[in-house]
């Protein structure tokens, strides 16, 4: 981990420099070695200390253990204790949500933040949705110009008491009252449409663009997103098929400024090897090529949902 080992190498530094000005002699060998490793071993406890007080485990636990059944089946693909333990969730955050759907991520989050947090949900934009045309009609995008508005008052519903204050925008019009004002974004499952659009309307750099802006200097984005192996054509890794490849992801993240810090394994399903023909919807829950072929479903159903990368950035000081 990145700002692990800064903070441990500075801190071993501060202290050979301390020992040297005490004693006004360079140190012997084995003094600098027992320095070295009782500071990094203090610096080591610093950190976990601060990594396992900042998300309340208990509490996260009781929330995912309350949670109805339908989601429960859900996680054992998705994870969700451990990927929001992974980008470091506290409760009274303010976190961004990109394409939060019907909120199964954001009905964990609210309650887990607290009356003290806020979701944001965020939208693609009303043109992006125009490009996928097909379930696209004029009248899906004609009820997609009232998601804003609509969202959190659906979401709310099914919340208990003392959960986060819920609000919704586009990523076009996210206000500029919330710059620097972000402390986590959460993109999971939600950069392929943006990166399979990009040509059209440069829709993946506005986003992250956007993000970067609203979140706080030291503000984490965290990304789960499917994961398309290394080897494969990287015409075919551009999302159309669902697939990005982490190479892809972390370079976009960069170029707008994002430092990486870590990737984890968390939600990698070593039996999910997409050929180059494949996409990312034959897989469950979509099963899209085995609907009527139940040979096929059941060797889908066997893999499960996709390999997903696990990615955590931050926004440097």
């Amino acid at each position: 981990m990145i700002r692990k080992i800064a903070l441990i190498t500075t801190v071993a530094v501060l202290a050979l420099t301390a020992c040297s000005k005490a004693n006004e002699t360079v140190p012997s060998s084995e003094t600098v070695q027992d320095t070295v490793v009782n500071t990094v071993k203090s610096a080591e406890a610093v950190v976990e200390s601060i990594t396992v007080d900042s998300v309340d485990t208990a509490k996260l636990e009781a929330i995912l253990n309350a949670q109805p059944d339908t989601v429960k089946a859900r996680y054992g693909s998705r994870n969700p204790g451990e990927t929001l333990k992974f980008f470091g969730v506290e409760p009274g955050m303010t976190i961004i949500e990109i394409l939060p759907g019907g909120g199964w991520y954001s009905k964990i989050v609210s309650p887990y933040l607290g009356s003290e947090g806020h979701v944001i949900g965020l939208d693609y934009d009303i043109k992006m949705w125009s490009e996928f045309g097909g379930f696209a009609t004029p009248e899906f995008i004609e009820k997609r110009k009232s998601w804003a508005q609509s969202w959190p008052e659906t979401i709310a519903s099914d919340l208990p008491e003392n959960s986060s204050q819920l609000s919704a925008y586009t990523l076009g019009s996210i206000p500029s009252e919330l710059n620097e004002k972000i402390d986590m974004v959460l993109m999971i499952r939600a950069l392929h449409n943006l990166a399979r659009f990009n040509d059209e309307g440069q829709y993946l750099d506005a986003a992250l663009t956007r993000i970067y802006k609203s979140l706080k200097p030291g503000g984490i984005a965290g990304i789960v997103q499917h994961k398309g192996p290394a080897e494969n054509a990287d015409d075919w890794a551009d999302g159309n098929n669902g697939y990005l490849k982490t190479s892809f992801v972390i370079e976009q993240m960069e170029k707008v400024g994002f430092e990486f810090i870590e990737a984890s394994d968390i939600n990698d399903n070593p039996r999910d090897v997409p050929s180059n023909t494949d996409n990312v919807w034959r897989l469950p829950p979509t099963l899209g090529t085995s609907r009527d072929d139940a040979e096929l479903r059941s060797k889908m159903e066997l893999i499960g949902e996709s390999s997903r990368m696990t990615l955590k950035f931050v926004k440097p000081k």
